[in-house]
């Protein structure tokens, strides 16, 4: 069975085919196809190669990426893949690779860039894991403590301790059969990160006879990861706030013989080398890329100050985790889903899961080192003793009674981490759980959304015990503590509320005490954002008001004197949505979007994260909302904050934002009946001035049968070989050609009606391979040009040609054309030599003799 993309009414994805390989090269391509300019940026954030299209800005991010070594650990982790992960891997790869030949006509982001399409190794998406995950642990965090603690003292550590600038605050929660309307388990939840445009998630659907699978995908990656229901299991993840990545102080020095760096057995050789950093209107940038045993050096080096290195796991282990994925796609219980987990790697998460027959599972995944309690705080000495990582912790779980919460919360994963989030959105979602044994999919979106703020409770105590205030500010305090500490949209108090807060936060930030971490230090400006002094105490504020250090910060007189300053601007408020507004990524930022305003804040379960004392706009919130249903899948719910298509002229590349900001959700259609069957996407597309636009498209063996039919099967096709096929066997021979990754067959339409045959294939898997020396990079193809329905057209197979090499020659892999006509097909010979082609030997094929014919790529 071919690949099949299948569309819903919001143009969500439903891929089918007849093997897991060749449903992942169809999610390959689709990723390509909708998501093309998007995880082209993401492989160039793996290799550091962003500045080259993106500029000056981008530096800082191609100089880390290089430094950490992200690519490299991606390759290192491919190698070490077991032979059928990496193989459904490479599918994944091939698909991408062809999908994204059709990309630059179609992505208005390469324009914009003059960025073409690039080619992805079998490694690439591990890399996008990677650099999508390699900040998730907040390691820049332990550069903060250091600081805090020696301005401040070892208490700073709690003072701070929160769900800082490197994090959001992801919900997930599960109900089990006995709290639910149709006594079958319900997941649900909602993961909070940066919101990119286009979404960091995608919804999708992945079905071959060995399952059938609908979840949220990380575009450039393989299977579904996070969010996943096969119809008789789901699962669903939130980070566990585990520290599971070290920095090391590093004394380096340079010599005859290169880089050394000290260690507990003294010095030792290190790696070094250096890369160049190309940048878009500027002057190239050298790094020096530097390793030690510890781990890559990201911090300085031996002719600075002051050397960090940092050490994660899957740079030690040559091991991602990826072998989970494809394990993941085939559970059907809820200790099928567990053992998946059992190869994950990171980031460390918490899981949950259930199955139709009642099964649950709570526990923690991943892999965290066992070492000195002192380097989950700090940066640590690299040559000190006992800062080496001795083995593994084990992964806690916990017995699912009733309800299970998870909101990065300190609990499951306290063993394993640090700091974690406040409370706050674990016990609302707990109590609202609390209020009904009936449970439906639909009722979920009220927790989703909702928008208490209890860590509003410290300040609004102290603004209660202001005495002597002047009438404007005693009304506005009043006015407060009448407020029902809900950050609605529409509330006018909820703004004033955040005025008062960013008031207070800024002159805390502004206080003497604070003064030692009010000057950022010189760091990479990558790790500034940890480092910042008022978005720490914003996130703290609770904190820094109820604690008893600092006592010679007077925090009722700041209180007032914020209260007072508020009170005293002129204006009315607005509403907390006019001032809340989504601020998402996008690496080519468009000043014409006019963005929502949103409900939520921090601490609320609907965390759309605003910098109080920096801004009001929200950067972070929910990168999806779900509800999972293990009575009847296609009761499940979804949605993401944009949409399917990353393209910005597609109608559903935003058609979600509305039901994403009013809190509704999507239904998740899963009845094949329903949904859009999709012609197979063109791979090719290339305008020709007098002649017409010539497009290639893989063929479909079903689809286009009556068309390839009637070309193979007459005289003037002899050559082909398949005079007198039966409808039957033309369709069963494309169809085996289109379920193999190494021979491929196309339709060529010019002005979309059809004119030909395409089919490529690679020699070394094809009985041409043993007949003549098959050099790297070599690529066979066969062409059957359809009988012209009108006047001959002078030139016409020649101009088709010439645009079907380029098609072939596109791909920076292939350097090598090769042709095999039959000796007596004089015609084809002739208009081969016309086209390029250098003649060669004769060789025996069991079918026939053939003349090969070789086409270089010519040399830069």
């Amino acid at each position: 069975m071919s690949a099949e993309v299948f569309r819903d009414s919001r143009g969500i994805p439903h891929l089918r085919a007849g093997d897991a390989r060749e449903l992942a090269r169809a999610q390959g391509r689709n990723a390509a196809a909708d998501r093309g300019w998007q995880i082209e940026g993401e492989r160039h954030r793996v290799q550091g190669t962003t500045a080259a299209f993106l500029g000056p800005d981008a530096v800082g991010w191609d100089r880390f990426a290089r430094r950490a070594r992200l690519a490299d650990t991606a390759r290192r982790c491919f190698e070490a893949l077991d032979d059928e992960t990496a193989d459904w891997v490479a599918a994944y790869v091939d698909g991408v690779n062809e999908g994204l030949a059709a990309t630059a006509a179609d992505g208005p982001g390469f324009g914009a860039t003059g960025l073409a399409p690039g080619r992805w190794e079998p490694w690439t998406p591990l890399g996008v894991w990677i650099s999508t995950h390699i900040l998730f642990a907040g390691f820049p965090t332990k550069l903060w403590r250091e600081r805090a603690v020696a301005a401040l003292g070892a208490g700073a550590v709690e003072l701070f301790a929160t769900d800082g600038p490197g994090t959001s605050g992801s919900n997930g929660w599960l109900v089990t059969g006995e709290h639910t309307a149709t006594g079958a388990a319900l997941i649900a939840g909602d993961p909070h990160r940066f919101i990119e445009d286009p979404g960091v998630y995608q919804q999708i659907r992945l079905s071959c006879p060995e399952f059938d699978v609908v979840g949220l995908a990380v575009p450039g990656v393989p299977g579904i990861g996070h969010f996943g229901h096969t119809g008789k299991a789901a699962w669903a993840i939130t980070n566990a706030m585990a520290d599971y990545q070290d920095l090391y102080r590093e004394r380096l020095r340079r010599g005859d013989d290169g880089v050394s760096a000290l260690g507990p057995d003294g010095w030792r050789p290190a790696a070094a080398h250096t890369e160049t950093i190309e940048v878009a209107g500027a002057a190239p940038v050298t790094v020096e890329v530097i390793e030690t045993d510890r781990g890559p050096v990201v911090i300085g080096g031996p002719d600075a100050s002051d050397a960090v290195s940092l050490r994660y796991p899957p740079r030690v282990t040559a091991d991602i985790g990826f072998a989970a994925l494809p394990a993941l796609l085939r559970a059907t219980t809820a200790e099928d889903v567990d053992r998946a987990f059992d190869h994950w790697v990171e980031p460390v998460n918490v899981v949950q899961a259930a199955d139709t027959a009642g099964g649950t599972l709570h526990r923690v995944a991943g892999r965290v080192p066992l070492r000195h309690a002192t380097n989950r705080v700090r940066v640590v000495a690299a040559w000190e003793d006992g800062h080496e990582w001795t083995g593994w912790a084990p992964m806690p779980r916990a017995e699912v009674r009733g309800t299970a919460v998870m909101a990065n919360q300190r609990g499951l994963a306290a063993p394993l981490g640090v700091e974690f989030a406040p409370p706050y959105r674990a016990d609302r979602i707990a109590a609202l759980l609390e209020s009904s044994t009936s449970w439906t999919p639909g009722a979920m979106s009220a927790i989703h959304t909702d928008t208490h703020l209890a860590s509003a409770r410290p300040l609004l105590a102290l603004l209660a015990a202001l005495p002597d205030l002047t009438p404007p500010a005693a009304a506005l305090r009043d006015r407060l503590l009448g407020w029902d500490r809900r950050m609605a949209a529409d509330s006018a108090d909820a703004l004033a509320y955040a005025t008062v807060r960013a008031a207070l936060v800024r002159r805390l930030a502004a206080h003497p005490a604070f003064e030692p971490l009010a000057e950022l230090p010189s760091l990479p400006d990558l790790f500034l954002p940890w480092l910042a002094l008022t978005p720490r105490i914003g996130y703290a504020l609770e904190t820094v008001l109820t604690t008893r250090m600092l006592p010679e910060i007077d925090r009722a007189h700041e209180a007032r004197a914020a209260l007072e300053e508020v009170a005293g601007a002129e204006g009315e408020f607005g509403t907390w949505g006019e001032a809340h507004r989504l601020a998402p990524w996008q690496a080519l930022p468009d000043a014409t979007a006019q963005w929502p305003g949103l409900a939520g804040d921090h601490d609320c379960v609907l965390s759309t994260s605003s910098v109080p004392g920096l801004t009001h706009l929200s950067a972070r919130g929910p990168a999806a909302r779900y509800v999972w249903d293990l009575s009847r899948r296609e009761d499940s719910l979804w949605v993401v904050p944009f949409g399917a298509s990353g393209a910005p002229d597609s109608p559903h590349h935003r058609d979600q934002l509305e039901l994403w900001t009013t809190g509704a959700l999507a239904p998740v259609t899963t009845d094949w009946k329903a949904l859009r069957r999709e012609m197979r996407a063109h791979v090719y597309e290339h305008k020709v001035a007098e002649f017409g636009t010539v497009r290639l498209r893989p063929l479909d063996p079903v689809a286009d049968l009556d068309v390839v039919h009637g070309w193979v099967t007459q005289e003037r096709a002899e050559f082909w070989g398949m005079p007198g096929a039966s409808r039957e066997q033309v369709r069963e021979t494309y169809e085996y050609v289109d379920s193999l990754a190494t021979h491929h067959a196309f339709l060529v339409t010019l002005d979309d009606e059809p004119v030909a045959l395409f089919q490529t294939y690679r020699p070394e898997a094809d009985p041409l391979g043993e007949c003549y020396e098959v050099r790297p990079g070599d690529v066979g193809i066969h062409i059957l040009v359809a009988p012209a329905p009108g006047p001959a057209r002078p030139g016409f197979t020649g101009t088709l040609m010439s645009n079907l090499i380029a098609y072939v020659l596109a791909d920076p892999a292939h350097l090598r054309i090769v042709v095999e006509p039959d000796v007596r097909n004089e015609k084809s010979i002739e208009r081969m030599v016309r086209s390029g082609f250098v003649l060669a030997q004769e060789v025996a094929k069991p079918e026939k003799r053939a003349r090969l014919a070789f086409l270089e790529r010519k040399r830069p």
